[in-house]
Protein backbone atom coordinates (compact mmCIF):
# COMPACT_ATOMS: atom_id res chain seq x y z
CA UNK A 1 0.00 0.00 0.00
CA UNK A 2 1.77 3.42 -0.81
CA UNK A 3 -0.48 6.25 -0.21
CA UNK A 4 -4.33 6.74 1.49
CA UNK A 5 -5.71 8.96 -0.79
CA UNK A 6 -9.06 10.42 -1.55
CA UNK A 7 -10.53 9.60 -4.83
CA UNK A 8 -13.91 10.67 -5.30
CA UNK A 9 -15.97 8.08 -6.75
CA UNK A 10 -18.94 10.07 -8.56
CA UNK A 11 -15.70 11.69 -10.94
CA UNK A 12 -13.16 9.11 -10.35
CA UNK A 13 -10.80 11.62 -9.70
CA UNK A 14 -7.77 11.38 -7.14
CA UNK A 15 -8.11 14.70 -5.15
CA UNK A 16 -5.80 14.41 -2.40
CA UNK A 17 -3.00 12.03 -1.36
CA UNK A 18 -1.47 10.92 2.05
CA UNK A 19 1.34 9.25 2.77
CA UNK A 20 1.80 6.15 4.99
CA UNK A 21 2.94 6.62 8.21
CA UNK A 22 6.95 6.08 8.65
CA UNK A 23 8.33 3.60 11.38
CA UNK A 24 9.13 6.26 13.72
CA UNK A 25 5.66 7.76 13.39
CA UNK A 26 4.38 4.30 14.35
CA UNK A 27 6.42 3.73 17.41
CA UNK A 28 5.69 7.23 18.18
CA UNK A 29 2.04 6.03 18.62
CA UNK A 30 2.58 3.19 20.37
CA UNK A 31 4.61 5.04 23.13
CA UNK A 32 2.35 7.61 23.12
CA UNK A 33 -1.06 5.60 23.65
CA UNK A 34 0.92 3.58 26.13
CA UNK A 35 2.31 5.97 28.54
CA UNK A 36 -0.79 7.86 28.74
CA UNK A 37 -2.45 4.75 29.06
CA UNK A 38 -0.99 4.71 32.71
CA UNK A 39 -2.22 8.06 33.77
CA UNK A 40 -5.63 8.03 31.69
CA UNK A 41 -6.80 4.49 32.86
CA UNK A 42 -5.39 4.90 36.44
CA UNK A 43 -5.85 8.59 37.70
CA UNK A 44 -9.26 9.47 36.21
CA UNK A 45 -12.86 8.00 37.23
CA UNK A 46 -15.18 6.95 34.70
CA UNK A 47 -17.79 9.93 35.14
CA UNK A 48 -14.48 12.24 34.04
CA UNK A 49 -13.81 9.86 31.00
CA UNK A 50 -17.42 10.37 29.95
CA UNK A 51 -17.91 13.78 30.27
CA UNK A 52 -15.22 14.03 27.22
CA UNK A 53 -17.61 11.55 25.31
CA UNK A 54 -20.72 13.81 25.74
CA UNK A 55 -19.10 16.32 24.15
CA UNK A 56 -17.60 14.35 21.71
CA UNK A 57 -21.00 14.12 20.99
CA UNK A 58 -21.58 17.84 20.79
CA UNK A 59 -19.09 18.62 18.52
CA UNK A 60 -20.28 15.88 16.25
CA UNK A 61 -23.51 17.76 16.08
CA UNK A 62 -21.89 21.28 15.64
CA UNK A 63 -19.23 19.96 12.55
CA UNK A 64 -22.16 17.79 11.31
CA UNK A 65 -22.12 19.80 7.60
CA UNK A 66 -18.25 19.75 6.97
CA UNK A 67 -17.99 16.10 8.44
CA UNK A 68 -20.63 14.90 5.94
CA UNK A 69 -18.87 16.69 3.02
CA UNK A 70 -15.56 14.79 3.61
CA UNK A 71 -17.09 11.17 3.50
CA UNK A 72 -19.37 12.52 0.16
CA UNK A 73 -16.28 13.00 -1.04
CA UNK A 74 -13.91 10.04 -0.36
CA UNK A 75 -17.02 6.95 -0.62
CA UNK A 76 -19.68 8.96 -2.22
CA UNK A 77 -22.36 9.16 0.34
CA UNK A 78 -24.95 11.24 0.00
CA UNK A 79 -24.86 14.37 2.17
CA UNK A 80 -28.60 14.34 4.24
CA UNK A 81 -27.58 9.77 4.57
CA UNK A 82 -24.33 11.07 5.65
CA UNK A 83 -25.59 13.47 8.16
CA UNK A 84 -27.69 10.69 9.79
CA UNK A 85 -24.38 8.69 10.05
CA UNK A 86 -22.88 11.82 11.92
CA UNK A 87 -26.15 12.25 13.93
CA UNK A 88 -26.61 8.39 15.00
CA UNK A 89 -22.50 8.45 15.69
CA UNK A 90 -23.44 11.20 18.32
CA UNK A 91 -26.03 9.13 19.85
CA UNK A 92 -23.84 6.26 20.74
CA UNK A 93 -21.39 8.71 22.34
CA UNK A 94 -23.56 10.24 24.32
CA UNK A 95 -25.17 6.77 24.90
CA UNK A 96 -22.09 5.70 26.76
CA UNK A 97 -21.60 8.78 28.77
CA UNK A 98 -24.97 8.24 29.66
CA UNK A 99 -24.66 4.98 30.96
CA UNK A 100 -21.14 3.93 31.77
CA UNK A 101 -21.15 4.50 34.88
CA UNK A 102 -23.83 1.96 35.87
CA UNK A 103 -22.57 -0.43 32.64
CA UNK A 104 -19.18 -0.40 34.57
CA UNK A 105 -20.12 -0.52 37.98
CA UNK A 106 -18.56 -3.70 40.65
CA UNK A 107 -20.23 -6.71 39.69
CA UNK A 108 -20.82 -8.56 43.23
CA UNK A 109 -20.69 -12.16 43.03
CA UNK A 110 -22.69 -14.61 45.29
CA UNK A 111 -20.38 -17.24 46.32
CA UNK A 112 -20.29 -20.27 48.55
CA UNK A 113 -17.98 -19.13 51.19
CA UNK A 114 -19.94 -16.07 51.78
CA UNK A 115 -16.79 -14.24 50.84
CA UNK A 116 -17.25 -10.75 49.49
CA UNK A 117 -16.31 -10.79 45.73
CA UNK A 118 -16.77 -8.79 43.30
CA UNK A 119 -15.71 -8.26 39.53
CA UNK A 120 -14.38 -4.73 38.98
CA UNK A 121 -14.10 -3.41 34.96
CA UNK A 122 -11.18 -1.61 34.33
CA UNK A 123 -8.59 -0.84 30.81
CA UNK A 124 -6.29 -3.29 29.99
CA UNK A 125 -3.92 -0.95 27.73
CA UNK A 126 -3.74 0.14 24.40
CA UNK A 127 -6.52 -1.06 21.76
CA UNK A 128 -5.66 -1.48 18.19
CA UNK A 129 -8.85 -0.66 15.88
CA UNK A 130 -9.05 -1.14 11.78
CA UNK A 131 -12.07 0.78 10.44
CA UNK A 132 -13.56 0.32 6.80
CA UNK A 133 -14.84 2.72 4.66
CA UNK A 134 -18.90 1.93 4.54
CA UNK A 135 -19.80 3.91 7.76
CA UNK A 136 -16.14 6.36 8.59
CA UNK A 137 -17.54 7.86 11.79
CA UNK A 138 -20.01 5.56 13.47
CA UNK A 139 -18.19 2.75 12.88
CA UNK A 140 -15.58 4.47 14.46
CA UNK A 141 -17.12 5.43 17.51
CA UNK A 142 -19.08 2.68 18.42
CA UNK A 143 -15.48 1.25 19.02
CA UNK A 144 -13.55 3.99 19.95
CA UNK A 145 -15.63 5.73 22.77
CA UNK A 146 -16.67 2.95 25.02
CA UNK A 147 -12.86 1.66 25.19
CA UNK A 148 -11.79 5.45 25.83
CA UNK A 149 -14.41 5.70 28.79
CA UNK A 150 -13.29 2.09 30.05
CA UNK A 151 -9.43 3.47 30.35
CA UNK A 152 -8.04 2.14 27.29
CA UNK A 153 -6.00 4.18 25.09
CA UNK A 154 -6.71 3.84 21.01
CA UNK A 155 -4.60 3.59 17.77
CA UNK A 156 -7.34 3.78 15.31
CA UNK A 157 -6.20 2.69 11.31
CA UNK A 158 -8.66 3.62 8.89
CA UNK A 159 -9.55 2.64 5.52
CA UNK A 160 -7.41 3.71 3.03
CA UNK A 161 -9.77 5.57 1.14
CA UNK A 162 -10.95 7.57 4.10
CA UNK A 163 -7.99 10.05 5.46
CA UNK A 164 -9.47 13.24 5.53
CA UNK A 165 -12.41 11.66 7.85
CA UNK A 166 -9.65 9.63 9.74
CA UNK A 167 -8.29 13.67 10.66
CA UNK A 168 -11.65 15.28 11.25
CA UNK A 169 -11.87 12.21 13.54
CA UNK A 170 -8.32 12.76 15.72
CA UNK A 171 -9.32 16.43 15.84
CA UNK A 172 -12.80 15.62 16.77
CA UNK A 173 -11.46 13.83 20.08
CA UNK A 174 -9.15 15.53 20.75
CA UNK A 175 -11.12 18.82 20.96
CA UNK A 176 -13.49 16.57 23.08
CA UNK A 177 -10.99 17.14 25.33
CA UNK A 178 -9.32 13.34 25.37
CA UNK A 179 -5.71 13.90 26.11
CA UNK A 180 -3.07 13.25 23.66
CA UNK A 181 -2.09 10.02 23.14
CA UNK A 182 -5.36 9.17 24.40
CA UNK A 183 -6.73 8.54 20.60
CA UNK A 184 -4.24 8.49 17.28
CA UNK A 185 -4.48 7.78 14.09
CA UNK A 186 -1.78 6.37 12.11
CA UNK A 187 -2.07 5.59 8.24
CA UNK A 188 -0.49 2.52 8.46
CA UNK A 189 0.79 -0.44 5.90
CA UNK A 190 -0.91 -4.20 6.56
CA UNK A 191 2.28 -4.67 7.44
CA UNK A 192 2.47 -2.08 10.13
CA UNK A 193 -0.62 -3.31 11.46
CA UNK A 194 0.62 -6.67 12.04
CA UNK A 195 3.89 -5.57 13.58
CA UNK A 196 1.46 -3.73 16.04
CA UNK A 197 -0.50 -6.26 16.86
CA UNK A 198 2.52 -8.24 17.84
CA UNK A 199 4.12 -5.63 20.13
CA UNK A 200 3.80 -6.22 23.63
CA UNK A 201 1.71 -3.21 23.92
CA UNK A 202 -1.16 -3.27 22.32
CA UNK A 203 -3.55 -5.55 24.54
CA UNK A 204 -6.43 -6.22 21.48
CA UNK A 205 -7.73 -5.47 17.86
CA UNK A 206 -11.02 -4.61 17.02
CA UNK A 207 -11.59 -5.09 13.26
CA UNK A 208 -15.04 -4.02 11.15
CA UNK A 209 -14.11 -5.29 7.32
CA UNK A 210 -14.20 -8.21 5.34
CA UNK A 211 -14.06 -11.97 5.75
CA UNK A 212 -10.34 -12.20 4.36
CA UNK A 213 -9.32 -9.44 6.57
CA UNK A 214 -11.02 -10.69 9.29
CA UNK A 215 -9.50 -14.35 8.63
CA UNK A 216 -5.62 -12.53 8.64
CA UNK A 217 -6.21 -10.05 11.82
CA UNK A 218 -7.55 -13.01 13.75
CA UNK A 219 -4.34 -14.88 13.05
CA UNK A 220 -1.82 -12.53 13.76
CA UNK A 221 -3.92 -11.82 17.05
CA UNK A 222 -3.53 -15.30 18.15
CA UNK A 223 -0.57 -16.01 16.93
CA UNK A 224 0.50 -12.89 19.65
CA UNK A 225 -2.21 -14.11 22.09
CA UNK A 226 -3.86 -10.95 21.64
CA UNK A 227 -8.29 -11.05 21.95
CA UNK A 228 -9.57 -9.56 18.98
CA UNK A 229 -13.16 -8.65 18.22
CA UNK A 230 -14.71 -9.05 14.29
CA UNK A 231 -16.93 -7.74 12.64
CA UNK A 232 -17.21 -8.80 9.05
CA UNK A 233 -19.34 -9.36 6.36
CA UNK A 234 -23.40 -10.43 5.84
CA UNK A 235 -26.14 -11.80 3.95
CA UNK A 236 -28.80 -10.96 5.39
CA UNK A 237 -32.44 -12.52 5.28
CA UNK A 238 -35.90 -10.70 5.24
CA UNK A 239 -38.43 -13.10 5.66
CA UNK A 240 -41.88 -12.30 5.16
CA UNK A 241 -43.57 -14.89 6.75
CA UNK A 242 -47.60 -13.60 7.50
CA UNK A 243 -48.67 -9.99 7.63
CA UNK A 244 -52.04 -8.20 6.94
CA UNK A 245 -49.64 -5.14 5.57
CA UNK A 246 -47.62 -6.10 1.74
CA UNK A 247 -47.02 -2.31 1.77
CA UNK A 248 -44.86 -1.87 4.93
CA UNK A 249 -43.05 -5.16 4.32
CA UNK A 250 -41.85 -3.92 1.16
CA UNK A 251 -40.98 -0.63 2.46
CA UNK A 252 -38.95 -2.26 5.26
CA UNK A 253 -37.07 -4.59 2.53
CA UNK A 254 -36.46 -1.20 0.20
CA UNK A 255 -35.12 0.70 3.61
CA UNK A 256 -32.96 -2.75 4.33
CA UNK A 257 -31.83 -3.25 1.24
CA UNK A 258 -31.22 0.50 -0.33
CA UNK A 259 -29.36 1.64 3.12
CA UNK A 260 -26.11 3.38 2.30
CA UNK A 261 -25.97 2.28 -1.82
CA UNK A 262 -26.45 -1.26 -0.57
CA UNK A 263 -23.43 -0.85 0.62
CA UNK A 264 -23.86 -2.25 4.76
CA UNK A 265 -22.82 -5.60 5.95
CA UNK A 266 -26.23 -5.79 7.72
CA UNK A 267 -28.17 -4.86 4.68
CA UNK A 268 -31.26 -6.82 3.96
CA UNK A 269 -29.40 -8.77 0.83
CA UNK A 270 -31.62 -11.92 0.39
CA UNK A 271 -35.13 -11.56 0.55
CA UNK A 272 -37.23 -14.25 0.40
CA UNK A 273 -41.34 -14.50 0.76
CA UNK A 274 -43.89 -16.96 1.52
CA UNK A 275 -45.88 -18.13 -1.21
CA UNK A 276 -49.07 -16.83 -0.60
CA UNK A 277 -47.20 -13.43 -0.27
CA UNK A 278 -44.64 -13.82 -3.18
CA UNK A 279 -46.57 -12.19 -6.44
CA UNK A 280 -47.94 -9.20 -4.77
CA UNK A 281 -44.79 -8.57 -2.94
CA UNK A 282 -42.66 -9.33 -5.71
CA UNK A 283 -44.68 -6.94 -8.40
CA UNK A 284 -44.53 -3.96 -5.46
CA UNK A 285 -41.04 -4.44 -4.49
CA UNK A 286 -39.05 -4.40 -7.72
CA UNK A 287 -41.64 -1.32 -8.72
CA UNK A 288 -40.13 0.11 -5.36
CA UNK A 289 -36.50 -0.59 -6.13
CA UNK A 290 -36.70 0.46 -9.60
CA UNK A 291 -38.45 3.73 -8.85
CA UNK A 292 -35.21 4.81 -6.50
CA UNK A 293 -33.51 7.79 -8.29
CA UNK A 294 -29.65 8.89 -7.91
CA UNK A 295 -30.51 12.01 -8.97
CA UNK A 296 -32.74 12.88 -5.80
CA UNK A 297 -30.81 11.43 -3.75
CA UNK A 298 -32.14 7.89 -3.08
CA UNK A 299 -28.56 6.61 -3.30
CA UNK A 300 -25.15 7.51 -4.08
CA UNK A 301 -22.20 6.19 -6.34
CA UNK A 302 -20.74 3.14 -5.34
CA UNK A 303 -17.59 3.71 -3.11
CA UNK A 304 -15.07 3.08 -5.87
CA UNK A 305 -13.79 1.76 -9.18
CA UNK A 306 -12.97 -1.32 -7.55
CA UNK A 307 -16.12 -1.86 -6.07
CA UNK A 308 -18.27 -1.56 -9.05
CA UNK A 309 -16.36 -3.82 -10.79
CA UNK A 310 -16.64 -6.73 -8.44
CA UNK A 311 -20.57 -6.24 -8.24
CA UNK A 312 -20.87 -6.19 -11.62
CA UNK A 313 -18.94 -9.27 -12.16
CA UNK A 314 -20.72 -10.40 -9.44
CA UNK A 315 -24.61 -10.06 -11.40
CA UNK A 316 -23.04 -10.77 -14.61
CA UNK A 317 -21.67 -14.49 -13.52
CA UNK A 318 -25.60 -15.33 -11.62
CA UNK A 319 -26.80 -14.00 -15.11
CA UNK A 320 -24.86 -16.53 -17.12
CA UNK A 321 -25.62 -19.22 -14.43
CA UNK A 322 -29.72 -18.95 -15.30
CA UNK A 323 -30.58 -16.40 -12.44
CA UNK A 324 -33.36 -13.80 -13.97
CA UNK A 325 -32.64 -9.70 -13.65
CA UNK A 326 -36.00 -8.14 -12.60
CA UNK A 327 -35.35 -4.40 -12.63
CA UNK A 328 -31.83 -3.14 -13.33
CA UNK A 329 -29.75 -3.24 -16.04
CA UNK A 330 -26.34 -4.22 -14.42
CA UNK A 331 -24.67 -1.40 -16.84
CA UNK A 332 -23.63 0.98 -14.25
CA UNK A 333 -22.11 4.35 -15.37
CA UNK A 334 -18.49 5.54 -14.03
CA UNK A 335 -19.43 3.88 -10.49
CA UNK A 336 -23.56 4.33 -10.48
CA UNK A 337 -24.99 1.33 -10.13
CA UNK A 338 -28.71 0.78 -10.74
CA UNK A 339 -30.42 -0.67 -8.11
CA UNK A 340 -31.37 -4.23 -9.30
CA UNK A 341 -33.85 -7.58 -8.24
CA UNK A 342 -32.55 -10.77 -9.35
CA UNK A 343 -34.47 -14.17 -9.21
CA UNK A 344 -34.32 -17.75 -10.05
CA UNK A 345 -31.26 -18.53 -7.85
CA UNK A 346 -29.96 -21.78 -7.30
CA UNK A 347 -27.99 -23.07 -4.91
CA UNK A 348 -25.17 -24.18 -7.53
CA UNK A 349 -25.03 -20.45 -8.83
CA UNK A 350 -21.57 -18.89 -6.63
CA UNK A 351 -24.02 -15.58 -6.22
CA UNK A 352 -26.36 -18.26 -3.73
CA UNK A 353 -23.08 -18.01 -0.99
CA UNK A 354 -22.13 -14.82 -1.87
CA UNK A 355 -22.42 -11.42 -0.21
CA UNK A 356 -23.19 -8.42 -2.51
CA UNK A 357 -22.00 -5.03 -1.19
CA UNK A 358 -24.40 -2.92 -3.27
CA UNK A 359 -27.90 -2.38 -4.22
CA UNK A 360 -28.82 -5.71 -5.50
CA UNK A 361 -31.52 -7.42 -4.10
CA UNK A 362 -31.72 -11.37 -4.13
CA UNK A 363 -35.82 -12.37 -4.33
CA UNK A 364 -36.97 -16.12 -3.12
CA UNK A 365 -39.62 -18.24 -2.98
CA UNK A 366 -40.28 -20.62 -0.43
CA UNK A 367 -43.63 -22.23 0.99
CA UNK A 368 -42.69 -23.28 4.37
CA UNK A 369 -40.90 -21.53 7.28
CA UNK A 370 -39.00 -24.87 7.23
CA UNK A 371 -37.99 -24.37 4.05
CA UNK A 372 -37.37 -20.37 4.56
CA UNK A 373 -35.27 -21.59 7.71
CA UNK A 374 -32.96 -23.58 5.97
CA UNK A 375 -32.73 -21.10 2.89
CA UNK A 376 -31.74 -18.53 5.41
CA UNK A 377 -28.86 -21.00 7.21
CA UNK A 378 -27.32 -22.03 4.01
CA UNK A 379 -25.20 -18.84 3.58
CA UNK A 380 -21.43 -19.17 5.41
CA UNK A 381 -22.66 -15.54 7.17
CA UNK A 382 -24.34 -15.22 9.74
CA UNK A 383 -24.99 -11.03 11.02
CA UNK A 384 -28.62 -10.08 11.22
CA UNK A 385 -32.01 -11.17 9.84
CA UNK A 386 -35.46 -9.35 9.64
CA UNK A 387 -38.67 -11.83 10.39
CA UNK A 388 -42.26 -10.11 8.98
CA UNK A 389 -44.35 -12.26 11.06
CA UNK A 390 -48.16 -10.56 12.28
CA UNK A 391 -47.52 -14.16 14.76
CA UNK A 392 -45.41 -12.72 17.18
CA UNK A 393 -44.83 -16.37 18.76
CA UNK A 394 -44.53 -17.60 15.16
CA UNK A 395 -41.89 -14.86 14.19
CA UNK A 396 -39.77 -15.69 17.54
CA UNK A 397 -39.76 -19.48 17.16
CA UNK A 398 -38.03 -19.19 13.41
CA UNK A 399 -35.85 -16.58 15.16
CA UNK A 400 -34.91 -19.49 17.37
CA UNK A 401 -33.53 -21.22 14.33
CA UNK A 402 -32.00 -18.82 12.38
CA UNK A 403 -27.70 -18.87 12.75
CA UNK A 404 -27.37 -15.44 13.32
CA UNK A 405 -26.55 -13.01 16.45
CA UNK A 406 -29.75 -10.37 15.22
CA UNK A 407 -33.16 -10.75 14.91
CA UNK A 408 -35.31 -7.91 13.62
CA UNK A 409 -39.10 -8.80 14.28
CA UNK A 410 -41.37 -6.69 11.78
CA UNK A 411 -38.84 -3.53 10.72
CA UNK A 412 -35.42 -3.67 9.69
CA UNK A 413 -33.54 -1.42 11.38
CA UNK A 414 -34.05 -1.82 14.78
CA UNK A 415 -30.09 -0.97 15.67
CA UNK A 416 -30.39 1.76 18.40
CA UNK A 417 -27.18 3.44 20.19
CA UNK A 418 -27.02 0.91 23.34
CA UNK A 419 -28.34 -1.95 21.48
CA UNK A 420 -25.32 -4.82 21.26
CA UNK A 421 -24.43 -5.92 17.62
CA UNK A 422 -22.33 -9.06 16.34
CA UNK A 423 -22.83 -11.79 13.91
CA UNK A 424 -21.82 -15.82 14.24
CA UNK A 425 -20.45 -17.48 11.73
CA UNK A 426 -18.21 -16.21 9.18
CA UNK A 427 -19.77 -12.79 10.08
CA UNK A 428 -17.21 -12.73 13.01
CA UNK A 429 -17.40 -12.81 17.00
CA UNK A 430 -17.66 -10.92 19.76
CA UNK A 431 -19.91 -7.68 20.20
CA UNK A 432 -19.86 -3.91 19.94
CA UNK A 433 -22.28 -1.41 21.75
CA UNK A 434 -24.64 -1.62 24.44
CA UNK A 435 -22.75 -3.05 27.90
CA UNK A 436 -21.74 -6.21 26.29
CA UNK A 437 -19.57 -4.02 23.70
CA UNK A 438 -18.31 -1.78 26.68
CA UNK A 439 -16.96 -4.89 28.29
CA UNK A 440 -15.37 -6.93 25.53
CA UNK A 441 -11.61 -5.07 26.35
CA UNK A 442 -12.73 -4.76 29.97
CA UNK A 443 -9.81 -6.69 32.67
CA UNK A 444 -12.57 -8.27 34.74
CA UNK A 445 -10.55 -7.95 37.65
CA UNK A 446 -11.81 -9.97 40.34
CA UNK A 447 -11.41 -9.29 43.93
CA UNK A 448 -12.55 -11.31 47.16
CA UNK A 449 -11.65 -10.28 50.72
CA UNK A 450 -11.05 -12.45 54.08
CA UNK A 451 -13.25 -12.30 56.94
Amino acid sequence: MGTFAVTDPSTGETVAEYPTATAEEIEAALATTHRTYQGWSHRTTVRERAAHARRLSELFIERQDELAKIINREMGKPIPQGIGEIQFAAKISAAFADNAEQWLADEQLEVADGLRTFFRYQGTGVILGVMPWNYPYYQVVRFAVPNLILGNTVILRHAAQCPESALALERLFLDAGFPNGAYVNVFSTHQQIADMIADDRVQGVSLTGSERAGAIIAEQAGRALKKCVLELGGSDVFLVLDTADIDSAVEHAVNGRMDNTGQSCIGSKRIVVIDRYYDEFAAKFTAAIGAQSYENGDYGPLSSDSATRTLTAQVRGAIEQGATILVGDNQPQGNVYTPSVISDITPNMDVYGEELFGPVAQLYRVSSDEEAIELANSTPYGLGSVVICDDLERAERVGDQLDVGMVFVNASGLGGPDVPFGGVKKSGYGREMGKVGMLEFANKKLYRFAK
